[in-house]
């Protein structure tokens, strides 16, 4: 679960089955009492039509858990953890980091490294489309040591500078009444 939607559509479909929950959070589900087969099954199908899934594998439960922090971290918290990152989430997650990267990388097919970078240009994406924020605001919003190297990060995974980006985003749309005008094309 990656999002407040994923977490209302579990709670729903454990009220539905009468099922009491302590805890509803991203990637993880407490239940007060012991589930049956029936309602495990239930359960599971009523979520993999929302597009979600029960995982058991301690491995997988890990590797979501880790996905979760950086989304967390990246989409929904205004600040970066004051401490270096693989810090944050050995502790946050309770596990070595070594461990959790080596995992991570042998699962996924990336590092955790990479897809934090991934996660943070899309969420740089996102504060250039709303246009509320300068690029030296969104670096350190970001926690960018420069604008240089969010702009080069930037480049090196979208092709595009930030500036560029910005074009394109502009050139997208044309009010209606301009659309067709020659001079516009």
């Amino acid at each position: 679960m990656v999002s407040t939607r994923c977490k209302m559509v579990v709670k729903d479909e454990l009220r539905r089955l009468g099922l009491h929950f302590i805890v509803v959070d991203l990637g993880e589900v407490e239940i007060m009492e012991d589930i049956t087969p029936e309602q495990r099954k239930s359960l599971e199908t009523a979520l993999s039509v929302s597009g979600l899934e029960l995982m058991e594998d301690k491995k997988a439960i890990l590797i979501e858990k880790i996905k979760n922090v950086i989304i967390e971290m990246v989409h929904y918290s205004d600040e970066f953890p004051a401490t270096n990152f693989s810090d944050y989430l050995s502790e946050k997650l309770g596990n070595d980091y070594t461990y959790m990267s080596n995992l991570f990388s042998e699962i996924k097919g990336t590092t955790i490294e990479q897809y934090i970078i991934a996660h943070k240009i899309e969420r740089v994406k996102e504060l250039l489309m709303y246009e509320e924020l300068n690029l030296t605001e969104i670096s350190y919003r970001m926690n960018y040591s420069s604008v240089a190297h969010l702009s080069n990060q930037f480049k090196k995974v979208t092709g595009l500078t930030p500036t560029h980006f910005m074009q394109l985003k502009n050139k997208r749309r044309r009010p209606l009444e301009e659309v067709g005008n020659e001079n516009d094309m």
